[in-house]
C-alpha cells in the first residue's frame, strides 16, 4: 500500500462503530480529523439511509455513499450519484415479501418507513439505534418518491425469495438475519466510483476499510481494500489486507503503522 492516500472509504456498522457500544472511540474520532489534517479526504461508505447517518462528533466528512452506493452526496445536499430501484421492481419486492410473511421497510433520500415490524427488522435497525415509523400507505410512498433500497429481516435461504421476478435488483447484508435489496447495477463499488470521478482521483489514490459482505465490492474496487478484524472470513479473504477489530481501533493501529498518519 502506498502512503500517499488521498481519499479513504469507511463503513459505519462494525467499521467506525462497534455494534456493541453504538458509537465510535474517541481515537477513532481523532483518526477521521488527523487524516483530513493530512490532506486525506474521509468518505462515510455505508448501507445506512441518508437520514439516519449518524453524526461523528467533531468531524465533517467530506462526502457521502449511502444506501450501499445507490446515493452518494456532498456535505452542502450536492448529489455526485444517483441510482435508485425502478417503483416496479420495489413493488414486486414487497409482494414477494408479504407472500412469505415478511415485512418490509424502504428506504427514500428523505424518510425510511415500513409496513410493519418483525423481531429480525427490529433487532436489525436497533443495531443503529434507529426508530423507523410503521406507516399504512407505503405504496404510496413507493409511487411517489424514489426508494433506494428496502430492508427485510431474513436469513441467507430467503433472498432469493425476495428477489424473484425482479431482475432489476439484488440481495447483499452484512448481518445473518437481515438483508438490503438494492439495483442490480449498483453496490458501494459503483458509488465508489463515482465520488472518485468527482474527486478526480483514481482507484490507486483511494483506501477502504469494511467489515460485511456489502463491503466485499468496495474493498476489491479502492487501490488498497481493509477487511476489520471481527469481519467474517469471506469478507477477509476479499481484501488485500486485514486490521485489528473495530473494539481494538484496528483503523488507527493500520493506519499509524503504514505511514498515512
Amino acid at each position: 500500500m502506498s502512503a500517499h492516500v488521498k481519499i479513504a472509504f469507511f463503513d459505519i456498522d462494525g467499521t467506525m462503530i462497534d455494534i456493541h457500544t453504538k458509537r465510535p472511540t474517541k481515537t477513532m474520532l481523532a483518526t477521521l480529523r488527523q487524516l483530513q489534517e493530512n490532506g486525506v479526504a474521509i468518505v462515510i461508505a455505508t448501507g445506512r439511509a441518508a437520514s439516519i447517518v449518524p453524526k461523528f462528533s467533531g468531524v465533517a466528512f467530506d462526502s457521502y455513499l449511502t444506501f450501499n452506493g445507490s446515493y452518494c452526496f456532498m456535505p452542502d445536499g450536492d448529489v455526485i450519484f444517483s441510482n435508485p430501484i425502478p417503483t416496479r421492481a420495489v413493488q414486486r419486492v414487497i409482494a414477494n415479501a408479504t407472500a412469505i410473511g415478511r415485512p418490509v421497510s424502504i428506504a427514500t433520500a428523505q424518510r425510511v418507513v415500513a409496513n410493519g415490524i418483525d423481531p429480525d427488522l427490529a433487532d436489525f435497525f436497533a443495531i443503529g439505534q434507529v426508530d423507523v415509523p410503521v406507516v399504512d400507505n407505503l405504496d404510496e410512498i413507493v409511487e411517489s418518491e424514489p426508494v433506494y433500497q428496502l430492508q427485510l429481516g431474513g436469513s441467507a435461504e430467503e433472498y432469493e425469495a425476495f428477489v424473484t421476478g425482479v431482475p432489476e435488483a439484488k440481495v447483499v447484508a452484512w448481518w445473518d438475519r437481515a438483508a438490503d435489496v438494492i439495483p442490480s447495477n449498483g453496490g458501494k463499488g459503483r458509488g465508489v466510483l463515482a465520488v472518485l470521478e468527482a474527486y478526480g482521483l483514481s482507484p490507486a489514490d483511494a483506501i477502504a476499510f469494511g467489515d460485511g459482505r456489502n463491503d466485499i465490492e468496495m474493498l476489491q474496487t479502492v487501490g488498497w481494500g481493509v477487511a476489520m478484524g471481527n469481519a467474517k472470513q469471506i469478507v477477509k479473504d476479499a481484501a488485500d489486507d486485514v486490521c485489528g477489530a473495530v473494539a481494538d481501533d484496528g483503523i488507527y493501529h493500520y493506519l499509524r503503522e503504514h505511514g498515512v498518519l
